[in-house]
């Protein structure tokens, strides 16, 4: 190992003992990332306004064209913002990587004594944690307004909202990996995909009313299928079809999402 080699493994984020698996070395990575969320929580709370925004705006409109009382429209509306959430954290935690490949510290962790796919998917079930408390926090700041979520809905729901977050973050990660240090690329390719995801889930208006063309794509959007489940989570529907699909979905980004990610980490340099 050259001189350079050790004196990046020397501030690479290890623990300081020898690797014990990809477990282990998964758990570094996991608490290394987790570190900055815990010391500046405010970065968490800051990303919670783009939500309230949808939430304080669109759910009156919602409530002042279909007449129906505010809980049920907040019942139809939030499990949407979860959705959205993640859709916009997660869909954008690529851009973390970029910075550190700019600035050499994904370097150091390469020549590190961790696994490659480590890399990938401690950083992955990193978005799971700020992604289930600012899942709390809108509800919590719903029910006074007359939303009242299934409790065991909802445990199952912030579930499948996480394993979401796996497959969308490493989709993302592996983004970063593919346009490295050119920002634009990424954040270019990133909102073309993102809004007509979100808009072709009926996450913030329904598509009953939309043409043919747009409820057919919905169907094979599976951020739709997500959010269908959501809504029937939250509702106590726990055995609805959607969820199901929602399920399948989540899952299939999950492993695909995992296996496009671990492949561009292994390829890096």
């Amino acid at each position: 190992m050259t001189t350079t080699e050790k004196s990046a493994a020397e501030t690479a984020p290890t623990t300081g003992a020898p690797r014990g698996g990809v477990a282990r070395d998964v758990w570094n990575v996991l608490t290394r990332e987790l570190r900055p969320v815990v010391r500046d929580p405010f970065t968490l709370i800051f990303s919670l306004v783009q939500p309230l925004v949808f939430l304080g705006l669109f759910a009156p409109l919602l409530v002042g064209q279909s007449g129906e009382p505010t809980g049920e429209t907040l019942r139809w509306f939030v499990p949407g913002v979860l959705v959205m959430i993640v859709l916009f954290g997660t869909g954008a935690v690529g851009s973390n990587l970029q910075y550190e490949m700019m600035t050499g510290s994904h370097e150091r962790t390469l020549v590190a004594p961790l696994s490659r796919s480590s890399l990938l998917v401690g950083r992955a079930l990193k978005e799971v944690a700020p992604i289930i408390v600012q899942a709390l926090l809108i509800v919590a700041i719903s029910i006074p307004f007359g939303f009242t979520p299934d409790p065991v809905g909802l445990v199952v729901g912030l579930t499948l909202l996480a394993v979401f977050s796996v497959g969308l973050g490493s989709l993302s990660y592996a983004l970063a990996l593919a346009t490295k240090n050119r920002e634009w690329l990424f954040w270019g390719v990133q909102q073309t995909l993102i809004f007509p995801l979100l808009i072709l889930s009926g996450m913030l208006l329904p598509l009953d009313a939309g043409p043919s063309w747009m409820r057919a794509v919905a169907t094979v959007n599976p951020v739709s299928w997500v959010v269908q489940a959501e809504r029937a989570l939250l509702a106590g529907d726990l055995g609805a079809g959607a969820v199901l699909w929602g399920w399948v979905s989540a899952l299939v980004l999950a492993a695909g999402g995992l296996a496009v990610g671990i492949r561009a980490m292994r390829r890096s340099s």
